[in-house]
């Protein structure tokens, strides 16, 4: 992999973007997100809310349920302006989530993250997350 000035700035938001989510200060996106910013998540109620929507609603769907949440990198992939991370996300199911009341398990699922920056700022995330296996584990699917 060739690393450029670019590839490097991409890297560090991306780095800060995750710092944010397991500091659960989603305030951190504010510095690394595009006032545009676009996230495309099949999970998410609204495909084009805003980033103050998206952060409210991780914190009170994510965070709320699984207060200890921290996302664990596995792996980082740079390709010009587009960065691709696979993450492991482990929490305890200590408040509701989609309903379901705590079990107290801990619940572990994978995910992939493409996003596309532009001058360090996310404009774009694609999210790939396993939420069928976080109900699993919650005892909401067999």
């Amino acid at each position: 992999m060739i690393t450029t000035k670019n590839s490097i700035a991409n890297i560090a938001a991306i780095h800060r973007f995750w710092e944010g989510f397991n500091s659960h200060n989603l305030d951190i996106w504010d510095e690394v997100c595009a006032p545009n910013f676009l996230n495309h998540d099949p999970g998410f109620p609204k495909p084009d809310a805003d980033l103050a929507t998206i952060k409210q609603t991780i914190a009170h769907l994510m965070f709320g349920a699984f207060p200890d949440l921290q996302a664990i990198e596995q792996d980082l992939i740079v390709d010009g302006d587009k960065v691709v991370t696979r993450r492991i996300l482990q929490g305890t199911h200590q408040g509701e989530f989609m309903g379901i009341a705590p079990t107290g398990k801990l619940v572990t699922a994978g995910g992939v993250w493409l996003s596309h920056l532009r001058a360090g700022k996310l404009v774009e995330q694609w999210v790939y997350f396993d939420l069928l296996g976080i109900l699993h584990q919650v005892g909401a699917k067999p």
